[in-house]
């Protein structure tokens, strides 16, 4: 079955055009033109990806996202003209797995909607399969009293919720499905990211102390360890 996407956007021709490109690539597409059309479609339908713009009337795409969120936690990307640093870390700290700004070319839309339903949506338990998972249950990873659970989108330790960003969540998620593999910092921006991000791979090293001060340090435990010049390892035998 084609993978359904939602676009919320107020730009007329600009929606029609994503859904004709997004149809000819074999999905199947909802339309929505403002914020509070576009947030109850969301959470009546059942969509697998939604594209999501900042800047809608009736309710702006950051409440919208803030909203889904808390009851319907679809993934989404972000389609704005916006282009500030504190929009972006927002959107991207509000539940986004992605944000591409207006202007875009068509082929890097469709590459991150590809990567997008890949590693949340369509795809995702066949993306698990190519990591080394030990899984206890679908969906569900584990190290010494730490659980991660993918369908709840949920990280616990010893039964304490531990509040993570989607990135967080993202970055965690990937280290645990490929416990005793060290993961250079360019996988993981790949991997969390979603693409190539242009920038400083620095960005994984501040997600990674983020983790440790609401993990490691927390609990008193070290569940992630530096390779240094290398990158970042989960490993079994410290369990």
């Amino acid at each position: 079955m084609a993978a359904h996407l939602l676009i919320v956007e107020d730009e007329d021709k600009l929606a029609r055009f994503v859904e004709l490109e997004l149809q000819h690539e074999g999905y199947e597409v909802s339309k929505a033109a403002d914020g509070r059309e576009g947030l109850r479609m969301a959470t009546e339908g059942n969509y697998d990806l939604i594209l999501l713009d900042i800047m809608l009337p009736g309710l702006n795409g950051l409440e919208v996202l803030r909203r889904l969120m808390q009851d319907n936690p679809t993934p989404t990307i972000l389609l704005t003209a916006r282009d500030e640093v504190m929009d972006k870390v927002s959107g991207l700290d509000g539940g986004a797995v992605d944000y591409i700004t207006k202007p875009f070319a068509i082929e890097e839309l469709l590459a991150r909607v590809r990567v997008a339903l890949k590693l949340h949506g369509k795809v995702s338990a066949e993306s698990a399969a190519k990591g080394t998972s030990d899984a206890n249950e679908e969906g569900v990873y584990t190290w010494q009293k730490l659980k991660l659970d993918e369908k709840k989108r949920e990280v616990t330790y010893d039964g304490h919720i531990i509040p993570l960003t989607n990135r967080e969540f993202l970055m965690l998620e990937m280290l645990l499905k490929n416990k005793d593999i060290v993961l250079s910092r360019d996988t993981l921006l790949e991997k969390v990211c979603g693409y190539d991000y242009v920038g400083e791979t620095n960005m994984i090293d501040v997600y990674i102390r983020y983790l440790r001060s609401k993990i490691d340090d927390a609990f008193d435990v070290n569940m992630i360890t530096t390779v240094r010049g290398v990158g970042y390892v989960i490993k079994s035998d410290a369990e």
